[in-house]
């Protein structure tokens, strides 16, 4: 009898637990719309749309620059939009860069039934290439991507033809990334949790955990490359960006922000941070740097 009831109370604790890992699943990829708003005041540009092989419109804006200085395409992060990434743009545009900015698809103002963290994302970030090309075919193109917009730049196949990559806070292994935000949460124990939500992946959204590795695809980008986190992330640790920058091609660069958790780093150590992406895109964008 004490058997029995160990082994119905085990069923039940694992039973509450994978409902409450599918409940959390459920929240974590869901779509985050959200009513974005005219252009800000101060920066010049207009309104663009472009189809994605994701299937959705993307929404996004279009700052024009100066000619030769070279082009920008801002990717953000998961549950963030294009809003979030308006101080990038600004200092970019001032500095005579032509911007992309745009909402992936399932964010913002672009439609999509679902979060994939990199995965139909990673189309958004190809047409969102297809579309800079065509607008500004004389330009040299950048981008600057941010957490889950950076896996999306590195998970597109083929790779995206560009000619200066920024990677911020970038994870190169979710089931990895997966554990890390859990263990912050419950502990390290909790760690035992993650394949609960791992494995939800396949079902939800089409795409196993083993095929959202951009630590797998990073050594194939030729483009210049240059990592930026922060040393005190908890969600991209020191130690998994320079495993990221270790298997990277060169040229690339790295830089590892004192103090930085998972944050947004262009507010965080504004300054500097401008003064090394403008250095970084002067070199490998720019006709006259």
């Amino acid at each position: 009898m004490k058997v029995k009831r160990l082994v119905l109370g085990a069923l039940i604790l694992v039973s509450i637990l994978v409902l409450v890992a599918w409940i959390a699943g459920t929240l974590l990829t869901a779509p985050v719309p959200r009513k974005i708003g005219s252009l800000p005041e101060d920066l010049r540009g207009q309104s663009v749309e472009f189809a994605s092989e994701s299937g959705s419109q993307i929404h996004g804006w279009f700052l024009p620059g100066r000619t030769g200085q070279g082009l920008v395409i801002i990717m953000h992060g998961v549950r963030a939009s294009r809003l979030d990434m308006v101080d990038r743009g600004r200092f970019l545009s001032w500095a005579g860069y032509a911007v992309l900015l745009f909402d992936f698809q399932a964010h913002g103002e672009s439609p999509g039934k679902n979060i994939t963290f990199g995965f139909l994302e990673s189309r958004d970030a190809r047409a969102a290439v297809a579309f800079a090309r065509n607008v500004a075919p004389q330009e040299k193109i950048g981008v600057i991507g941010v957490s889950m917009g950076g896996a999306a730049a590195l998970l597109a196949e083929p790779p995206i033809s560009i000619d200066a990559l920024v990677l911020e806070q970038v994870y190169p292994i979710l089931h990895d990334a997966i554990g890390d935000r859990i263990s912050m949460r419950l502990g390290e124990w909790s760690r035992v949790l993650t394949p609960l939500l791992a494995w939800q992946l396949l079902p939800r959204l089409g795409v196993s955990d083993t095929e959202l590795r951009p630590l797998d695809h990073v050594g194939k980008i030729t483009a210049p490359k240059f990592f930026v986190g922060g040393a005190s992330d908890r969600h991209t640790t020191p130690e998994e960006l320079r495993r990221m920058f270790d298997a990277a091609a060169e040229p690339r660069e790295l830089w590892i922000i004192p103090g930085a958790r998972h944050v947004d780093l262009s507010r965080f150590a504004k300054a500097d941070y401008e003064k090394r992406i403008l250095s970084f895109f002067g070199k490998h964008l720019s006709a006259t740097p």
